[in-house]
């Protein structure tokens, strides 16, 4: 059993996105530690968040790194992309994401770009609106990430029956298409 938990742990991609030191002023002078910002996911629609803070930049990445893959929860993917257009808010931080198509990459900045990654979404557009802080760009992207519901699950919700559209353009009528215009 301990075997399959190291397996895990080697499967997960672990980002970091910020380690930030703080300054404690006391009697004898300055006592410094340090804060870091991780996100860790397996790539396949599991991320989760952890902030770990201690004395040593390593101890507190390792403490982060335990508290964000205590933290994962599954977020709904359509293939390399998201199902809908989604917004994220946290605090002053707001995050809107739209899908894009398979090619597209991921257009974002560094620490929502982390989290993409982290979670395995390779095609999307973002914007951060409001808040350029790391912390809260990170949590209000996760928030949108958390909210976002399949084409399934809503056509559950609302009684409907839900058939995947596949669109296969032949050539052939692409070609007669364009040459009858």
């Amino acid at each position: 059993m301990a075997e399959k938990n190291l397996d895990k742990k080697q499967e997960l991609i672990e980002k970091v996105i910020r380690v930030n030191r703080v300054a404690k002023v006391v009697k004898g002078g300055r006592r410094f530690s340090f804060s870091a910002l991780i996100v860790v996911g397996d790539g396949r629609g599991k991320v989760g968040l952890g902030l770990g803070k201690a004395n040593e930049v390593v101890e507190a990445i390792r403490k982060a790194i335990e508290q964000a893959s205590t933290s994962m929860k599954k977020i709904s993917k359509q293939g390399t992309t998201i199902p809908h257009v989604a917004i994220g808010k946290f605090g002053s931080g707001k995050v809107l994401m739209k899908p894009a198509e398979k090619g597209h990459g991921i257009i974002a900045a560094g620490a929502v770009r982390a989290v993409m990654e982290a979670a395995g979404i390779m095609d999307i557009s973002v914007k951060c609106i409001g808040s350029r802080n790391p912390n809260n760009l990170v949590r209000s992207t996760l928030e949108g990430l958390y909210n976002l519901r399949s084409h399934e699950w809503i056509a559950k919700v609302r009684g409907k029956s839900f058939q995947k559209k596949v669109t296969q353009k032949d050539d052939q009528e692409n070609k007669s298409n364009t040459n009858s215009k």
